[in-house]
């Protein structure tokens, strides 16, 4: 073929695949305007006009709009800008479908309510910016106004949940129970109260600072006690509950006294909330981290020894 051959819209039919309508349609939309006419009136394109309808059926194919292909066609903007806009506008797209994909599965594989996958599609199609704001609030609630030099900043980090663009069923099902709980009043107040307390214990200047949670020292020491069974009433527990008063008080830079186990004794109730674990144990669902330890059976137990030992 040479230069000078000319098409009927029906050989353009033939050679792309489009139907005759549509030609017609892209060709009086000026998009891929005729070449000339034929003796008898009909409409003829060449080679530059069956290259340019090919051009123009790609674009519609990967969804872009007659306003824009007739912008690239005509070479007021480059198919590389619109390439990258549309590629960036599909990707949402697709964060958007897998995103329901996740919420479908999980709804089929909890048996949800209607009221329940209707919450859990709001919840979990917000968008990054709103996720972040949610559990902003919910953290500004707990640690607002303390005291940034206890470690709250590092603390903060680390409770944040990031739910991945392309969240697994269960990432989705532990968002929605994260955000659920994160908006629970009293969750809310015993955990701002953890805060305030461990704030108290960093800002006391009458002896060294507490570097080390109550919790995770009652984990360490209380260990062994709870591989071996004793009784946290018994005598036989006496040696692990004076080891870990002996330890905070020093920690704490108080006399290891009444004052200081009933101190550690709140610490430790407050710390023993259920949600508190629960709150964790999603956290590390959303984020891709290992599942954390649980503390309460060390807790209950240790509690239980102090209780038995405290005079009433």
């Amino acid at each position: 073929m040479n230069g000078d051959t000319l098409y009927s819209i029906g050989e353009l039919a033939r050679r792309t695949g489009l139907t005759v309508k549509a030609i017609r349609f892209y060709s009086d939309r000026g998009i891929v305007p005729p070449t000339g006419r034929s003796p008898a009136g009909y409409r003829r394109y060449d080679l530059d006009a069956l290259a340019r309808l090919e051009l123009v059926r790609t674009l519609r194919d990967l969804g872009l709009d007659l306003t824009t292909i007739r912008k690239v066609v005509d070479r007021e903007i480059s198919l590389a800008e619109v390439a990258a806009a549309h590629a960036e506008a599909l990707a949402v797209q697709i964060r958007t479908l897998r995103l329901r994909r996740a919420v479908l599965t999980a709804v089929a594989r909890r048996g949800s309510t209607p009221e329940e996958m209707d919450l859990m599609h709001q919840l979990a199609k917000l968008s990054e910016e709103e996720r972040r704001r949610l559990v902003g609030e919910f953290l500004d609630t707990v640690f607002g106004g303390l005291d940034a030099d206890a470690g709250f900043v590092g603390i903060r980090r680390s409770m944040t949940p990031e739910l991945p663009d392309d969240p697994g069923a269960e990432q989705v099902e532990a968002w929605v129970e994260l955000a659920e709980l994160s908006q629970d009043p009293d969750f809310r107040a015993r955990m701002r109260r953890m805060a305030e307390q461990h704030a108290a214990e960093r800002a006391r200047g009458d002896g060294p600072v507490v570097r080390r949670d109550a919790a995770a020292l009652v984990r360490d020491l209380v260990g062994p006690a709870l591989v071996a069974g004793l009784d946290p009433a018994s005598p036989e527990a006496d040696p692990v509950v004076a080891a870990v008063t002996a330890r905070y008080a020093q920690l704490s830079g108080r006399p290891d006294d009444v004052d200081v186990r009933r101190r550690l004794t709140t610490l430790l109730e407050t710390a023993n909330d259920p949600r508190r674990e629960r709150y964790l144990q999603l956290l590390s669902v959303i984020n891709g981290w290992t599942a954390p330890e649980s503390l309460a059976p060390a807790l209950d137990w240790f509690i239980r020894a102090l209780r038995a030992r405290i005079p009433r």
